[in-house]
């Protein structure tokens, strides 16, 4: 009679690995918490505290360089003196309408783009701002273009773009912490599609505070804020024609944000830096 001894299979990846991975995940989601609270400061012309991870010179370093790629993909600069010269004048007036504004380290400079197709206005990290000659012929008056540049500036001045930055650091942290605990491609990519749509909701409060602070920038400079209203309108109706304005792609739905300008030109006199 033969005797076969039982065989001992043992894997490498049992609840001893399993322990392992689950430590160094949290390791890892705990440094990225703790790198993300430690970069809060307090941002002088919003009134609030904020979590950046970029120097003001990181900041305007990162949009001059994305510059030629941006004046690349919307047809270069527009070379109309005049015009470049008004849009330069409106520009320096709302930054110099507000004792808050003028005293910050941005660089700001304003470019017209010769794109007569894509009604679009943009800012990049430290000031570079762009306007496409579509939207500024849509929005036709110099009071609704000092609208649209009063909220790009506030996006600057808020430092918008580093936040976004420093939450999606935290993300990719939380992010990467998770695919290591769980060893799971589907928790990780679960877990990365909540933090884009965490990431997405403070976008859209990032529109509406450059709206509601870029009233106190239109009012401060002498311009009517009413005209920021008057370009929604506008926006709206080139989106209900079917050409929609690539800038209401990831803003909150203009009747939201007509509500929230009336709301802000009321309260003006108590809620806007002078």
């Amino acid at each position: 009679m033969s005797y076969s001894r039982p065989r001992t299979s043992y894997r490498g990846g049992g609840s001893g690995g399993l322990g392992i991975r689950l430590i160094i995940g949290l390791v890892l989601a705990v440094i990225a918490v703790i790198s993300f609270l430690g970069s809060r400061q307090f941002n002088p012309v919003t009134g609030e505290d904020q979590y950046i991870s970029l120097t003001p010179q990181q900041e305007i370093a990162l949009g001059l360089q994305a510059v030629p790629e941006m004046m690349q993909e919307f047809g270069g600069e527009y070379r109309d003196p005049q015009l470049q010269q008004a849009v330069d004048d409106i520009g320096e007036r709302l930054i110099s309408g507000t004792s808050a504004v003028a005293a910050t380290p941005w660089q700001f400079e304003f470019t017209v783009l010769n794109n007569p197709n894509i009604v679009n206005a943009f800012a990049l990290p430290g000031g570079q701002m762009f306007l496409t000659t579509a939207l500024i012929n849509a929005v036709e008056t110099e009071d609704r273009i000092a609208g649209v540049m009063a909220h790009e500036i506030v996006h600057v001045l808020a430092r918008h773009s580093a936040q976004q930055i420093a939450k999606s650091e935290l993300t990719n942290g939380l992010v990467g912490a998770v695919a290591v605990a769980s060893e799971s491609a589907g928790a990780a990519q679960t877990a990365a599609m909540i933090g884009q749509m965490v990431n997405m909701s403070y976008g859209r409060e990032d529109e509406l505070q450059s709206d509601s602070l870029g009233v106190c920038l239109l009012i401060n400079a002498g311009y009517d804020p009413q005209a920021m209203i008057e370009v929604q309108q506008i926006l709206a109706r080139l989106s209900g024609s079917g050409g929609g304005p690539e800038w209401l792609s990831t803003h909150p739905s203009s009747d939201n944000r007509i509500r929230e300008i009336q709301e802000a030109v009321t309260n003006a006199a108590q809620f806007c830096p002078q």
